[in-house]
């Protein structure tokens, strides 16, 4: 009996299937020494949230898994995503990586002030050469699926805090990606909006299979994740 068992845990270790891999990633800014080898690994279709206080590194080494900004470069160093070692990407092949792999959420949104909320959406889309109508199509549904089908032709002006987030959730699942980081997501948004967004990522996850990464002072939000990693001085120091 305990064989069986043994060997059942033994094939579901070797089923388990990771998302990101993140090995000693250092960054300097000059003489500063922001991540001081950060190691990771995130699940596939897992939530996960990272805290600290002001300064530890969240926001920079979310960007560096985000591939937005790159590791000081080390030997035993290496960053992966979906199987691909995103340090061995010509610059080329990383920015369609992280177009049709990654999605971003912001704190402050991002909307671009001219376009409309489907316009918005789309444009992840348009840069992968999505064709008009596909894209908008694609838009629609899931601006219907986060309640504001009524909401294509309104700019981010005429929308409320809440609404202009849920466009850019949209935005950052039009080109269905595997891994959505987000930034302080609600951190601009009152409390009830809050709550709203936090429900949202976690019916997202069960809809679309997202791995999330999250960076949060919100305590709530931070605790709802899977796993809960905290950092302090650059270093990951507790995974609950």
């Amino acid at each position: 009996m305990f064989a069986i068992l043994a060997n059942i845990s033994y094939f579901h270790y070797l089923n388990i299937r990771y998302m990101i891999k993140a090995t000693n990633i250092h960054k300097n800014f000059g003489d500063l020494h922001v991540l001081k080898g950060v190691n990771l690994h995130i699940k596939e279709g897992e939530i996960v949230s990272i805290v600290g206080a002001s300064g530890a590194g969240k926001t920079t080494l979310l960007q560096i898994l985000g591939t937005l900004d790159t590791a000081t470069k080390l030997r035993d160093s290496n960053l992966t995503i979906h199987n691909s070692t995103v340090d061995l990407l010509s610059q080329k092949q990383l920015s369609k990586f992280r177009n049709e792999k990654l999605g971003f959420i912001f704190q402050f949104h991002q909307l671009l002030p001219e376009f409309t909320a489907l316009e918005n959406v789309c444009i992840p889309a348009y840069i992968q050469n999505t064709p008009k109508s596909e894209a908008e199509k694609r838009a629609k549904e899931l601006l219907n699926f986060l309640g504001l089908g009524d909401r294509y032709d309104h700019k981010p002006s005429q929308l409320s805090g809440g609404q202009q987030q849920r466009v850019a959730v949209a935005r950052s699942l039009i080109n269905s990606p595997k891994v959505i980081f987000a930034d302080e997501p609600s951190g601009n948004l009152d409390s009830e909006a809050a709550e709203n967004l936090h429900q949202l990522f976690f019916k997202l996850r069960d809809e679309f299979g997202q791995t999330f990464v999250i960076v949060t002072h919100n305590e709530d939000l931070a605790n709802m994740a899977d796993r809960k990693l905290v950092m302090v001085d650059g270093k990951i120091v507790d995974k609950t």
